[in-house]
């Protein structure tokens, strides 16, 4: 018999020809279907469609093989599995049945491989945990962290286990190696001597002080001072005297500069107010005002808009102190209009690079929409630094030679925390503005 005469044979005994078009029999819990039409003669057509099935036949060939003579298995199982969709639909005449098992077979067996496979990885990576864990009482420091690197190279080499387990064991891990870490850490702090503790806690302090010098937040500043300058009285322990006199002369220093650009500031605002009721009634009534000038800059273009909110900012320092609850009402009124123009300046110079290669709506509607649509985008970057900023803080050790970065931190992560506030409330706006545009 030709091979033709057996494909032919094969087509007749899995279709069938009728009113024109080619048909495949009832398969895989599917009724007939049509899977073609005939151009020429029925028997060409049938022939036609039983070599597509081979060529299908002979894929699965190819894929099977490659499977079994590869160690890693389950990187053939997506294709596996899409195959097997695959013969629902795919036109052909042939025993898709026969395919159906094999795949299905090969499946199964993937399944096992990669069960297995993730058996030896949990085993080794518990046995990684159980080797990271035990250095917790350990004081060879220098073998240890030789150790340690070897630990995370493993881990790192070792495949995937289940996924629920993934996590937990990753947390057990992390928090082993961590724990290693922070009392090496402790360690090595605690072999300072004394001398060197009371410098760096010096330094520290004067570090913070020059930090807030410049600083024109007048107000909070001061504060600030008069705790780093307690701070400095209640360190313990005593430095050689030449040593002790440089440090106390940069400290003394950045206070003075601070507290001479303070007075310079009090007297500009007593002659900016000279001649004038400054009660603090007249005081918030300025305040107030600048409030409600800073949230009519919505309305103006965004880069005329950031050029008036600093000169607003600027007036807002010369107006001078007012305490009280509803001070702080109008400060954080003002604040939130600032931010708004900020950050609208922020996306207006994204736009304006996004619409170098792709079109930017017109239409208010839609112009509102995408802004939206732009600020939610721009939000990910937003909480994904801030998670890592808590993160870097969680993880900071509680010594007092880390306060300045400490506070360093938590002045970003406020910075961000108001950043996403001021997103949100520019999302609710122009989802606003859509909704009434229609």
């Amino acid at each position: 018999m030709e091979p033709t005469d057996h494909l032919l044979a094969e087509a007749q005994r899995y279709g069938y020809v009728e009113a024109g078009g080619v048909w495949l029999r009832p398969v895989l819990a599917q009724p007939a279907r049509q899977i073609g039409l005939v151009k020429e003669t029925d028997d060409a057509a049938l022939l036609y469609f039983a070599q597509r099935f081979e060529t299908l036949s002979a894929k699965i060939d190819a894929l099977l093989a490659k499977m079994e003579a590869s160690d890693n298995k389950g990187s053939f199982l997506m294709k596996a599995l899409h195959l097997k969709e695959q013969l629902q639909t795919f036109d052909g005449l042939g025993d898709f049945e026969a395919l159906h098992r094999r795949l299905t077979d090969a499946e199964d067996a993937i399944g096992v491989t990669v069960a297995q496979n993730r058996e030896k990885n949990l085993a080794t990576k518990l046995g990684f945990i159980k080797e990271a864990e035990a250095l917790r009482d350990t004081v060879e420091w220098v073998s240890a962290s030789e150790k340690v690197k070897d630990l995370r190279q493993g881990w790192l080499k070792t495949g995937p286990v289940d996924k629920g387990m993934t996590e937990q064991l990753e947390s057990r891990f992390q928090a082993a190696i961590q724990e290693f870490f922070d009392r090496r850490k402790a360690f090595q702090s605690d072999k300072k001597a004394m001398v060197t503790r009371v410098q760096n806690r010096y330094r520290d302090l004067i570090q913070q002080a020059e930090s807030l010098k410049d600083s024109d937040q007048f107000e909070t500043t001061s504060r600030q001072l008069k705790q780093l300058q307690q701070a400095w009285r209640e360190v313990n322990g005593t430095l050689p005297k030449k040593q002790a006199s440089e440090l106390w002369t940069r400290f003394r220093a950045a206070n003075n500069h601070f507290f001479e650009r303070l007075k310079t500031h009090i007297a500009s605002q007593q002659a900016a107010s000279a001649g004038t009721a400054a009660t603090p009634d007249v005081l918030l009534a300025r305040k107030r005002a600048l409030a409600e000038r800073a949230e009519a800059l919505m309305s103006v273009p965004p880069q005329e808009a950031i050029h008036q909110a600093k000169a607003l900012q600027a007036e807002w320092k010369q107006v001078g102190t007012v305490r009280g609850e509803e001070s702080d009402r109008i400060w954080q009124r003002f604040m939130v209009a600032c931010d708004k123009i900020f950050e609208l300046s922020a996306l207006e110079y994204h736009l304006r690079k996004r619409a170098a290669t792709e079109p930017v709506p017109t239409a208010p509607a839609e112009r509102a929409r995408f802004r939206a649509s732009t600020l939610r985008e721009l939000l990910k970057d937003d909480h994904a630094e801030l998670e890592t900023l808590r993160d870097n803080l969680d993880k900071l050790s509680p010594s007092a030679a880390n306060e300045s970065f400490r506070q360093m931190l938590q002045t970003k992560i406020r910075s961000f925390e108001r950043k996403i506030r001021t997103k949100n409330d520019l999302i609710a706006l122009f989802t606003q503005q859509a909704q009434a545009a229609g």
